[in-house]
């Protein structure tokens, strides 16, 4: 049971981290400061393998209209994705996904609504931001230099994910560590800095928690989710803002699944995220307003 003493030891033992600032997060020349007001990313995917079914839109038409909505209900951007990264699913290839992604990105930059292109392949990366998106969402390490460049070109903000493997399709098969921020510091201080070397200006990293590790027990994986998300603060030392996709979890919640990313939004709030990837989006913006509204209600005295 997660309970307040636990988060008081938490934030003690690493107080440091806790009150480090972290960079604005910037998109289309609008800059957040997602401590003040959190980014909430919306998600289409063009994949019928998706996860999550209320997130697949079967036609550009779809997921324009999806997007739209989305965008009404308060999503800041929306995420836009043609392959699945379930290990299950089926290998979209790259012209393919480039072909579907376009269209859908051409008429929601046309509406002025913001979009993340998803993927791990520069074709797919590049086509999509010559399209009109105004962030990368890159879901692979393999080949960050090119991935960098391309973002700079295009003066697009990067959010950084951690994925044990070259990229969401192709996971090494490794376990999680059982404390995975000191890995991750590492990893991710030696990927920022290169980015900003190669010309990138506004970044965020991604732990990873919706893919890229192995954790076969569902009620194991979901605990792993909540732990590292109530320790996402320890990662403000690298001085940019956490993105997180906020997890399903429906072994637990069973039919009310649909609600978890609202609970998970709670867990992750109190860990200092900037960027929630939901695609429950008025959900998750009741939750955060409310969480927002809260904070101003004084402890009565005693």
């Amino acid at each position: 049971m997660i309970t307040l003493r636990d988060l008081a030891r938490l934030a003690d033992a690493h107080r440091d981290d806790l009150d480090h600032p972290v960079a604005p997060f910037t998109i289309a020349e609008r800059s957040f400061d997602t401590d003040q007001e959190p980014v909430v990313m919306g998600v289409v995917n063009l994949s019928r393998d998706s996860t999550y079914r209320e997130s697949i839109a079967v036609s550009t038409d779809a997921a324009v209209r999806m997007a739209r909505v989305q965008a009404a209900q308060g999503a800041h951007l929306i995420d836009v994705g043609a392959e699945s990264s379930r290990a299950t699913a089926e290998a979209v290839d790259p012209v393919q996904q480039a072909r579907g992604v376009v269209p859908v990105i051409e008429q929601l930059a046309a509406d002025g609504i913001r979009t993340s292109i998803e993927g791990y392949d520069p074709a797919v990366v590049r086509a999509g931001l010559a399209a009109g998106a105004s962030v990368v969402n890159l879901t692979g390490s393999h080949q960050d230099d090119e991935m960098f460049t391309l973002a700079a070109e295009y003066d697009a903000a990067l959010v950084l994910c951690h994925v044990l493997g070259p990229h969401a399709r192709a996971l090494d098969g490794s376990d999680v560590d059982a404390d995975p921020v000191p890995r991750m510091v590492d990893a991710f201080g030696e990927r920022i800095d290169r980015a900003r070397a190669l010309g990138v200006s506004s970044i965020a990293i991604d732990p990873g928690l919706g893919f890229g590790f192995r954790l076969d027990d569902q009620t194991a994986r979901a605990r792993y989710q909540a732990a590292a998300l109530v320790n996402t603060f320890r990662l403000r030392r690298l001085g940019v803002p956490v993105c997180h996709a906020m997890p399903h979890a429906f072994d637990i919640f069973g039919d009310q699944f649909r609600s978890a990313e609202g609970f998970f939004t709670v867990l992750a709030h109190l860990g200092c995220t900037g960027i929630y990837r939901v695609h429950e989006v008025p959900l998750v913006r009741a939750v955060l307003d409310a969480l927002s509204t809260l904070a101003t209600v004084e402890t009565p005295a005693r």
